[in-house]
C-alpha cells in the first residue's frame, strides 16, 4: 500500500516557522494500529488523516471528509493547526472546487473556508473558568517557577490549564521560559490536566499589534512543547476576548519557531481561526 504523505508549517508562510503537520489523505480507513504507528513514525505534535464520507466523491469534488488527529502517542479530540493543514493539502494539491471543506471530527464538524493566502477555520470555543491558583500550585510552579501569576483558569472540554502572568512582565520572560517537562507531567497525575498554556497581555499599540502572547506545553500526550496550537486559542481566545472587551485579536505564540493567529470570537459561542500554511514535504509512505 501507498500512502500520499504531505508535511506542512502552519500558522506561518515561511519554511521551519510555525507548528509542522503531516497529512494523509486516504483512501479508505486503517486500523487504529496503523494510525498510532504511522504518527509514531511521523514523530510531528500531530499527523492527520482525511477519508471520504461519501465514496462516489474525490478528494476534488467532496466537500466532506472525515478527519482525525494522532500525536506520537495518542489520539486527540481537537487540532487547530493540523485541520489547517488538512484543508490546504485538499485546497492546494487536490485542487478541491469546493469554497468551503467540512470535516467531521472528535469534535463536531469543522469548516474551513479559503480567504485570500491563507484559511479560516470554523471552530468551537470553550471559556475557561476561574481556578484558585492553590489547587494547581505544584503544576504552576513546575510550569512558571517564581513568576508572578494573575490569574489561572481551566477549560474543562479541552483540559487546558491557562497561566497568566502579570502584567509587570516583560515578553522575554515568556520568550525565554524553560520548562521541564517530566516534572510538569509529573506534577499533575489526576487527569484534570492536559496542557498548561502560559500566556500574557500583548502590546496593540507595537508594530504588528499583538494582543496577547502565549506558549503551550503538554507533556500529557507525548508534545513537550506544541510551537503553534490552534485549539489552545479556542480557550484564549474566550479569555482574551472578555478581557480586552473585542471580538477580533491578533495573536502570537512565542515558542521557538513562533506562528500568527488572526481569531474572531462569535456571538453563536464558536470562534474564526485563521492562519497561513507553507509545505515543506511531499512524499509517499510505503506499506
Amino acid at each position: 500500500m501507498e500512502i500520499p504523505v504531505f508535511t506542512l508549517d502552519a500558522f506561518t508562510n515561511l519554511p521551519f516557522r510555525g507548528n509542522p503537520a503531516a497529512v494523509c489523505p486516504l483512501q479508505r480507513e486503517l486500523s487504529d494500529d496503523l494510525y498510532h504507528k504511522i504518527a509514531a513514525e511521523m514523530n510531528l505534535s500531530e499527523t492527520a488523516f482525511i477519508t471520504r464520507t461519501n465514496p462516489s466523491d474525490s478528494f476534488t469534488t467532496g466537500s466532506r471528509f472525515r478527519l482525525r488527529w494522532f500525536t506520537p502517542t495518542t489520539e486527540v479530540n481537537l487540532c487547530g493547526h493540523a485541520t489547517l493543514a488538512s484543508a490546504a493539502v485538499l485546497f492546494q494539491y487536490n485542487k478541491n472546487v469546493n469554497p468551503t471543506l467540512v470535516f467531521e471530527t472528535k469534535s463536531g464538524d469543522l469548516c474551513v473556508t479559503q480567504k485570500e493566502e491563507g484559511y479560516i477555520m470554523d471552530f468551537p470555543l470553550n471559556p475557561p473558568t476561574r481556578q484558585d491558583p492553590n489547587d494547581f500550585k505544584d503544576t504552576i510552579k513546575a510550569a512558571v517557577g517564581n513568576l508572578p501569576v494573575q490569574e489561572v483558569y481551566l477549560s474543562n472540554n479541552t483540559k487546558k490549564l491557562l497561566i497568566r502572568l502579570a502584567d509587570s512582565c516583560d515578553t522575554s520572560v515568556l520568550t525565554h521560559l524553560k520548562v521541564d517537562s517530566v516534572a510538569l507531567q509529573n506534577s499533575e497525575r489526576s487527569g484534570r490536566v492536559r496542557a498548561v498554556v502560559v500566556t500574557m497581555k500583548g502590546s496593540p499599540d507595537c508594530q504588528p499589534g499583538y494582543d496577547f502572547y502565549s506558549r503551550n506545553f503538554a507533556p500529557w500526550v507525548g508534545i513537550p512543547e506544541d510551537p503553534v496550537t490552534g485549539s489552545a486559542h479556542t480557550v484564549l481566545g474566550s479569555y482574551w476576548s472578555d478581557e480586552l472587551g473585542k471580538k477580533k485579536l491578533l495573536a502570537y505564540q512565542c515558542s521557538s519557531r513562533g506562528g500568527e493567529l488572526e481569531l474572531e470570537v462569535r456571538d453563536d459561542g464558536r470562534i474564526n481561526i485563521a492562519g497561513q500554511t507553507i509545505t515543506i514535504l511531499q512524499g509517499t509512505i510505503k506499506l
